[in-house]
C-alpha cells in the first residue's frame, strides 16, 4: 500500500513538472511570435569592417533590452518576398559592394513597398553602385574618406528618436565618409562641421545621419559605426537604437 502511495505521488510530481515545462515552452514560443523581429545583413563583397561582429552583438543586446528579436545573416538567398515578411526592419550593417542579385533586389524593393524598414550603418553607403533604387533608399553613396580622426557633429534635428538624447554638438572619433549622389528627399539629422577635421569634401552641408519615408517604407542611415569602440559608446548605441525603432515604425 505504501509503495502504491509513493508511486502515485511520484506520478503526480512528474505530471506537474511536465505541465510546468510545457507551459514555459508555450510562453516562450508565444513571446517570440508576439515580439517584432529585425534582420541584420552584413554580407561584404568589398572591404570588410572588423566592427561587424561587434555591431551585430550590440544590436542583439539592444533587441534584448528593448523587446525585439534579432536575426543575423550574410546569406543573400534569404532575400525573398516570403522570408522578408517576417521583419519590421532590415539592417545593412557595413555591407560593401554588390551583395544582392536581380531577383533578391526585386524582393527587397517589394518589402519596402509593403511598409518595410531599412537601416543603413556606415558602409551600407558603399554598397550596390549599379542599383540606382538602392541609392535613393539609402540616401547617398560613399565617395571617399580621410584618415580616422576626431570631428564635431552638428545635431540639427533633435526631435527624432535617434538624436533627441544628443547635445547640440557632439565630438567623436570615427572614419568620416564623404558622399555623392545625395538624395534631395532625405531629412538630415546630423551633419559634420568640416572646419573641425581634415578631408571633408561636402562643404557646409555634409550630412552624416538622416531619415526619410520612401516608396511606402521607412529608411534611416548613420555614417557612424566604423570602429569597434563605437558600439560601446552609450550615446552611439542610443542613436542606433533610435534609428532602428524609426525603421520598425515605432
Amino acid at each position: 500500500m505504501r509503495q502504491m502511495k509513493y508511486g502515485f505521488t511520484c506520478l503526480i510530481f512528474m505530471m506537474a513538472v511536465f505541465s510546468f515545462s510545457f507551459c514555459k515552452a508555450e510562453t516562450k514560443s508565444s513571446r517570440q511570435k508576439a515580439e517584432p523581429r529585425v534582420l541584420v545583413f552584413s554580407k561584404t563583397a568589398g572591404f570588410r569592417h572588423d566592427s561587424i561582429e561587434k555591431g551585430t552583438e550590440t544590436i542583439e543586446e539592444l533587441g534584448n533590452e528593448n523587446g525585439f528579436l534579432v536575426d543575423h545573416t550574410e546569406d543573400a538567398g534569404l532575400f525573398t518576398v516570403d522570408h522578408l515578411k517576417k521583419y519590421k526592419a532590415v539592417i545593412f550593417l557595413s555591407t560593401t559592394g554588390d551583395v544582392l542579385n536581380d531577383e533578391q533586389q526585386r524582393a527587397f524593393e517589394n518589402y519596402i513597398h509593403h511598409g518595410g524598414g531599412y537601416v543603413g550603418v556606415h558602409a551600407a553607403a558603399d554598397t550596390e553602385y549599379d542599383w540606382p533604387w538602392y541609392n535613393q533608399l539609402a540616401g547617398a553613396w560613399f565617395l571617399s574618406h580621410p584618415k580616422q580622426q576626431e570631428a564635431t557633429i552638428l545635431v540639427v534635428d533633435k526631435h527624432h528618436l535617434a538624436t533627441r538624447h544628443l547635445p547640440d554638438t557632439w565630438r567623436r572619433w570615427d572614419e568620416w565618409y564623404n558622399y555623392k549622389s545625395i538624395s534631395p528627399t532625405i531629412h538630415v539629422l546630423m551633419k559634420l562641421d568640416e572646419k573641425s577635421y581634415e578631408g571633408g569634401q561636402n562643404g557646409d552641408n555634409h550630412p552624416i545621419a538622416w531619415y526619410h519615408k520612401f516608396e511606402g517604407g521607412r529608411a534611416f542611415y548613420t555614417g557612424l559605426g566604423h570602429t569597434k569602440e563605437s558600439y560601446d559608446d552609450v550615446a552611439f548605441r542610443q542613436h542606433l537604437l533610435g534609428g532602428i525603432k524609426y525603421a520598425m515604425g515605432k
